[in-house]
């Protein structure tokens, strides 16, 4: 009898924790095109104090990379759209390996950057599919 009452009139389901709109793959795009341009300038500039300045703030745009990236991973994704996109798991696997120490953390190589660019790019059309749905 006491289960019976304390049970919810109405049960509410979301795909994510929060109404959407809280995530976006854009936060990480922006990170990333900080990342290409900071490379770009400490390639085009030789002052070692300037340089050095750009490679701190290069890595810590990379791991706000990785942090918005990982947001989406494992608040914004879930198992159904596992399902509909199997390529998720190495999609963001790619991405958060070319934003951390064997990419974007550890290299000035703009490549590299506009590889990270492209992952993101191909996360952002699966999520707005998703949102869309």
């Amino acid at each position: 009898m006491l289960a019976r009452l304390l049970r919810p009139k109405q049960v509410a389901s979301a795909h994510c924790d929060l109404p959407c709109g809280v995530y976006d793959p854009a936060q990480a795009r922006i990170e990333a095109e900080s990342v290409k341009a900071i490379m770009e300038k400490y390639a085009g500039n030789e002052d070692p104090v300037f340089r050095a300045r750009a490679l701190t703030i290069k890595e810590e745009r990379a791991e706000l990379v990785k942090h918005h990236l990982w947001v989406l991973w494992t608040d914004y994704f879930k198992p159904p759209h596992l399902e509909q996109y199997p390529q998720l798991h190495q999609l963001f696997w790619d991405a958060t390996k070319l934003a951390g120490a064997a990419g974007a953390k550890g290299t000035v190589d703009v490549a590299k950057a506009e590889d990270l660019l492209g992952k993101i790019d191909e996360i952002a059309k699966i999520f707005w599919e998703t949102k869309a749905a």
